[in-house]
């Protein structure tokens, strides 16, 4: 059986890039060579190249190992932290509970 290949969005290969992009930012900011942080993270350095170019193929343990090694692991709890579409549909489900008026 042939493995499908997963196609993403124009949107989110745009996204996608803009996290390795940023990946690749701060590891130039910190001054550290791919070969550095790819054997910080226990991967191969091809494996960060394509961290750096927001590969959608590569596992997210891996984008968490080399964000580590940055030290910047605590901004993936981030996502979906400030949920305000989800917030607003739970919201809309609550149900309040009609009293009588008290006489």
């Amino acid at each position: 059986m042939a493995k499908e290949k997963t196609v993403l969005l124009p949107t989110q290969e745009r996204i996608m890039s803009i996290i390795g992009e940023n990946i690749k930012f701060a590891r130039l900011r910190r001054d550290l060579s791919t070969e550095q942080v790819s054997e910080r993270a226990g991967i191969a350095r091809s494996t960060l190249v394509k961290v750096e170019k927001g590969d959608y193929g590569v596992s997210i343990g891996i984008y968490l190992k080399v964000l580590f090694v940055l030290g910047l692991e605590n901004d993936l709890k981030n996502i979906a932290s400030d949920d305000v579409l989800g917030r607003r549909l739970q919201d809309a489900k609550l149900v309040t509970k009609n009293r009588a008026s008290k006489k």
